[in-house]
Parts: structure tokens; C-alpha cells; sequence
């Protein structure tokens, strides 16, 4: 929502106003899980849910990925293991690889639909290290745009994308290769 200075009494000064206030949620922490537990993990909650209704774009055997509910950049999705494990070095080889070509797919598909000009990829281990969810391993693939880094994060701890979370879903699952066979929910009796 933009709001106009003249849209309010006082002082113009000049400047349009962006309001985020689902933003909110996160900088107070209220989705934070309660504790480090699987049952408390919205990690290991996706994978039960529908694609639309998680935000998963694309299901594998040992991973999957999803789009962040609090961006860096439009388009910032995240590669998780389905299995509820905090540490790079307790994943199994397979789990490794998976989470490696998931991550290359993405970035292949985030071109195709995104068209953007580099990626900031990475794992925060540990709260310490910037983790939100320190207690179920995520890989951040996150698009970047030449000027896409303004005032708005740096000053005003806000983020104005562009389009969606649900739209962008829709674009990136559509692109995923091999999408006509992905199922909508997960076929693992309990992933963590």
C-alpha cells in the first residue's frame, strides 16, 4: 500500500510512504517456533501441506523447495532437507547431493523466470551465524538485481516486492523441470 504526505495533515514532506505490515510478524518473532523441536518446526509442517498452500515449488526424495516467507528479494526460496537436522555435517550423502542439484535447479529456473543478474547463495549455521530456524538446516538461494539494495532494508527494515508469494510459486513450479509429475503433497509417512 503507498500513502501520498498529502494523503495526511501536517507537513508535507515529499515522500511516498510504503506500508508492509506483514513485516511485522517476523520482526517480532511471532512465528518463531516455540522451541527446537520437529513438532514446533514450520520446516518439517510444509511438506504436509499442499504446493499452493506451503509454498513448495518443487518435491524431491530427500528435499525440497520453497519459497521464504520473509525475502530477502523477490523470488528467495529456500532448499530444506525433509528430515528435521540443524548441521551441514549430520546431512547424508544423499541428502548433500539432493540439496546441491535442488539448488542448481532453482538457480536455472529463477533465470528462466526471473531473468535475474546474480545470487547470493548460502546456510546460516547456528542462531548466532543469522539462522531464523537454527534447528532445520535451509539452503537461501536468493536472486539479485543491480539497485535492488536501496534505503528501504538498510533504513526502514522493509522489503517492497514486486509481486506475490503465490504468484511467484505458480511461475517457478511451472518452470521446474519435469512439473506435470510432481505430486501436491508428500508421499514420506513423516519426513521428520
Amino acid at each position: 500500500m503507498s500513502e501520498q504526505a498529502t494523503d495526511h495533515p501536517g507537513e508535507p514532506d515529499g515522500l511516498e510512504r510504503l506500508w508492509t505490515p506483514h513485516r511485522m510478524v517476523y520482526i517480532g518473532g511471532q512465528d518463531k517456533p516455540a522451541d527446537a523441536t520437529p513438532g514446533e518446526c514450520p520446516f518439517c509442517a510444509v511438506p504436509a501441506r499442499s504446493d499452493e498452500d506451503g509454498l513448495v515449488v518443487a518435491r524431491g526424495e530427500h528435499a525440497y523447495v520453497v519459497l521464504n516467507l520473509y525475502p530477502y528479494n523477490a523470488g528467495h526460496l529456500l532448499v530444506c532437507p525433509y528430515r528435521h537436522v540443524a548441521d551441514y555435517t549430520d546431512l547424508t550423502s544423499d541428502e548433500v547431493v539432493e540439496v546441491a542439484e535442488l539448488t542448481r535447479t532453482a538457480m536455472t529456473v529463477v533465470r528462466a523466470v526471473s531473468a535475474p543478474h546474480g545470487f547470493n547463495l548460502g546456510m546460516n549455521q547456528g542462531a548466532v551465524a543469522g539462522a531464523g530456524i537454527a534447528a532445520h538446516l535451509h539452503q537461501h538461494v536468493v536472486p539479485r538485481w543491480a539497485g535492488d539494495a536501496n534505503f528501504l532494508p538498510v533504513v526502514g527494515r522493509t522489503k517492497a516486492l514486486p509481486q506475490l508469494l503465490s504468484q511467484t510459486r505458480e511461475l517457478f513450479a511451472a518452470a521446474w523441470p519435469g512439473t506435470h509429475a510432481a505430486p501436491t503433497t508428500s508421499t514420506e509417512d513423516d519426513p521428520c
